[in-house]
């Protein structure tokens, strides 16, 4: 097949690692021809472009931005079309809000065979101004028009999808998020080298969580919480791993509190350093507000560590509660607390749960798993034509 992907940019996140182990499994598994399509902006989170390898090319156009501006909009459009003319594809998959909808109308109107989008994260969510919601929720209606069928990363997305009256059910189809399982599977090698970076002793427990420092990851409840885990468990240590606009404002309030000795951050790392930083955790806890499915989630348990999970989108499909971790009510901080120090005081417990993981999972996540059911529903709607 000839395949394009289009994605908006190439920031460290996990819609982008899901992209791009698409686009090089199509190459190495299947021989395709592949060509990826991106944005040229970049932010705190890092990029990903130095991160790509051979086996297809990439092409960089940089009026396709994030941010709503017609000016842009209209010349990445026009590019966009150019490009899938040279091109030619058997099949145009789009990915993330900007280029899912310019992406996905370029290749409609081109009469492109098949049109696939992929939602990583609704665009629209509970917290969003009412305007806005409805704003991005009418854009999504009208890319759904445009497609053949959507994938989602976990059955919470297309419940909200439907619910939303984006399109119907019987266009979507759930693909798990995938990713190179093994070095999460054998990343306990790498546990001393790391804490011993990062200056943790052996006795330390460390409570780590992954994600930007940023509005609605939610970092501010693990801090509120901390004062009360290290009353009960002062061998508790904070990881932050990430980077991000909110961060000194978050190191301030650490260290108004008198535990700034307590709060490791690490700062931005990339893809292939997160199993190691991992393994050097004990706990890890996911308190966003907002997120399709974190791939954090499946990265914890299939290296062995038990999760605290807010009840938000997908996070229930990973985290089982009293069987992979405990998944526990958006914004709360008592049960937060309470779960946090119950992991940490019962070794045992981690590693129940962190097997059961790793038992359940393995296979559901594996990259190679995750590209040859998407080239399936590639195929289906090709032999639909």
């Amino acid at each position: 097949m000839r395949v394009v992907h289009i994605i908006t940019r190439l920031i460290v996140g996990g819609a982008q690692e899901n992209t791009l182990l698409n686009c090089a499994d199509l190459v190495n598994d299947f021989g395709d021809d592949v060509l990826l399509i991106t944005g040229a902006e970049t932010g705190p989170e890092g990029s990903l472009l130095s991160e790509i390898g051979g086996g297809f090319p990439v092409l960089i156009l940089p009026d396709l931005v994030r941010s709503i501006s017609p000016y842009h909009d209209i010349r990445a459009y026009y590019e966009l079309r150019r490009n899938l003319i040279k091109f030619n594809p058997d099949v145009v998959h789009t990915h993330s809000a900007k280029a899912g909808i310019i992406g996905r109308l370029a290749a409609w109107n081109l009469k492109t065979p098949v049109v696939i989008h992929t939602v990583h994260g609704a665009p629209f969510y509970p917290y969003q101004n009412k305007f806005v919601r409805k704003f991005y929720q009418c854009c999504e209606k009208f890319g759904a028009k445009k497609c053949h069928a959507m994938i989602s990363v976990a059955e919470a997305m297309t419940n909200l999808m439907v619910e939303s009256k984006i399109a119907k059910r019987e266009k979507f189809k759930t693909i798990y998020s995938g990713m190179d399982v093994e070095t999460f599977l054998n990343s306990d090698k790498f546990r001393i080298s790391t804490r011993e970076r990062f200056g943790i002793s052996e006795n330390d427990i460390v409570v780590g969580k992954i994600a930007r420092l940023f509005h609605l990851k939610g970092h501010e409840y693990l801090i509120s919480a901390a004062e009360s885990i290290l009353h009960r468990v002062p061998d508790v240590k904070f990881m932050f791993v990430g980077d991000g606009i909110l961060k000194e404002r978050f190191q301030n309030i650490i260290k108004s509190q008198g535990i700034e000795d307590r709060f490791i951050f690490t700062g931005l790392l990339s893809p292939n350093q997160i199993p190691a930083i991992i393994s050097a955790m004990d706990i890890v806890v996911h308190t966003s507000l907002r997120e399709g499915l974190a791939r954090v989630l499946p990265q914890a348990l299939l290296a062995g560590k038990p999760v605290v999970s807010y009840d938000i989108d997908g996070a229930c499909e990973v985290i089982i509660d009293d069987v992979t971790g405990y998944i526990i009510p958006p914004k709360s901080i008592e049960q937060l607390a309470d779960k946090i120090v119950k992991l940490a005081t019962s070794p045992e417990l981690r590693i129940k749960f962190g097997q059961a993981g790793r038992e359940r999972f393995t296979d559901q996540f594996d990259h190679h798993n995750m590209t040859s059911q998407i080239r399936k529903l590639y195929e289906y709607h090709l032999n639909k034509k």
